[in-house]
């Protein structure tokens, strides 16, 4: 199942699998990764509620934002590389 998805990703992790090898991978950041990734799209979907209660249009960019940043997440966390975790962190700097 994870080749699958891996396959299915491919155009989004070898964004971030590109570049030198992993310089201080630990295994926790892929954890912390994970978790922050959940807590992003939490927020896109707390911001999209509010959006959808107070009835504005203009609560749907930082949806969109927050949900993508927590999509990414989850995605380079759950089916990414050593290299590939390494190098979110490593942009985040």
């Amino acid at each position: 199942m994870k080749s699958f998805f891996t396959k299915i990703f491919a155009p989004l992790l070898n964004l971030f699998e590109k570049g030198e090898e992993p310089e201080h991978f630990q295994p926790s950041h892929r954890k912390i990764l994970l978790i922050m990734g959940f807590l992003f799209l939490i927020l896109g979907g707390v911001s999209l509620y509010f959006g959808i209660r107070v009835d504005q249009m203009a609560a749907l960019l930082p949806t969109l934002i927050f949900a993508a940043i927590g999509f990414v997440c989850i995605v380079v966390g759950a089916l990414g590389s050593d290299k590939a975790v390494s190098n979110i962190w490593r942009s985040a700097r």
